[in-house]
């Protein structure tokens, strides 16, 4: 697992602001307008959020005429999921178990020296 990686997506997800921003996009693919309409905030910093949120790869964004259309990163959600279920749990390929092996098979190669 790279833990940079994950760590800068749940930085992304830091914010109440941009957890809702996710929530709203999880029922449908939205404009700005659209999402400004839940918030309390400039179109300016939904941009920021938006800014955020895509930079973590956490929402794609497509372009329609003259609109940008926001939706959830599905195939990254998944993976958020496996990693929160795999970080959450104890498992074959939890690092406990993976440091272990490998402390034992460089144990393994020494000793056979």
């Amino acid at each position: 697992m790279n833990y940079e990686l994950f760590a800068e997506k749940m930085k992304a997800l830091s914010d109440p602001n941009r957890v809702k921003i996710l929530d709203l996009l999880s029922c449908d693919t939205l404009c700005a307008c659209d999402l400004l309409e839940h918030f309390d905030f400039t179109q300016p910093t939904l941009s920021h959020h938006i800014k955020l949120l895509r930079d973590a790869n956490l929402i794609v964004t497509e372009k329609i005429g003259t609109w940008h259309h926001y939706s959830v990163n599905r195939e990254l959600s998944t993976e958020i999921t496996g990693i929160l279920q795999s970080v959450f749990s104890s498992s074959e390929r939890c690092i406990c178990h993976t440091t272990i092996n490998e402390k034992e098979d460089q144990y393994e190669k020494v000793s056979h020296l």
